[in-house]
């Protein structure tokens, strides 16, 4: 059948979207709710096209990591706790530089001399594996740039309602410019202070 309609007038055809659109875009209603542009916010969908799913689900993320969206929606379960685990353990590297380094420096300070060495040493050596090890296997991952976000009233900002999942993980990104030399100055000191500590106890 034809697009002309009654007394020979064409009618145009409907529009018709491809599903992964129709899911992809928020409507006019919802964009001037949520308030935020293309570029903020990126959704990976759960939708399965074939057996490679999930290496497309980890293609997405890669994709938006490095294009430094302000906010990653991850539908997928398995990818997105994944991710989570991952940023945490980033995070627990992080703690523990600083907490181990700060114990290491403080630690003379509150016990006497003849004893602070048996905590600040091992504190500072402790400090300094994670802090090697943060700079090796993360620094320069693009997670490192982001956290999971858990504001209730931020999440609300965001176009979730077009989700199938009821339990996304979303990422938002945050810069880690001074926690890198918060870490970085305390396990360098500590390495200072083990270094002189180490010197005075078996050079002497």
């Amino acid at each position: 059948m034809d697009s002309a309609g009654f007394g020979g007038v064409e009618t145009p055809l409907p529009l018709v979207l491809p599903a992964s659109l129709r899911y992809s875009c928020p409507s006019r209603k919802a964009q001037s709710r949520v308030s935020l542009s293309a570029t903020d916010c990126y959704i990976v969908h759960e939708i399965y096209n074939g057996e490679n799913a999930q290496d497309q689900f980890e293609y997405e993320l890669e994709q938006a990591l490095e294009a430094q969206y302000k906010y990653i929606v991850i539908e997928p379960t398995r990818i997105g706790d994944e991710t989570a685990r991952w940023i945490t353990v980033g995070n627990c590297l992080h703690k523990t530089t600083v907490l181990a380094g700060t114990a290491c420096l403080f630690t003379p300070l509150a016990l006497p001399l003849d004893y602070s060495h048996y905590i600040s040493l091992p504190a500072g050596a402790l400090s300094l594996a994670c802090c090697t090890l943060y700079g090796i296997s993360w620094q320069f991952d693009p997670c490192c740039k982001y956290q999971v976000e858990y504001d209730a009233y931020k999440l609300s900002r965001l176009p979730l309602h077009t989700l199938t999942s009821s339990t996304p993980v979303v990422l938002v990104r945050k810069d880690d410019l001074h926690r890198k030399r918060l870490h970085n100055t305390i396990a360098l000191a500590a390495l200072v202070y083990c270094v002189k500590k180490i010197y005075e106890l078996y050079a002497v």
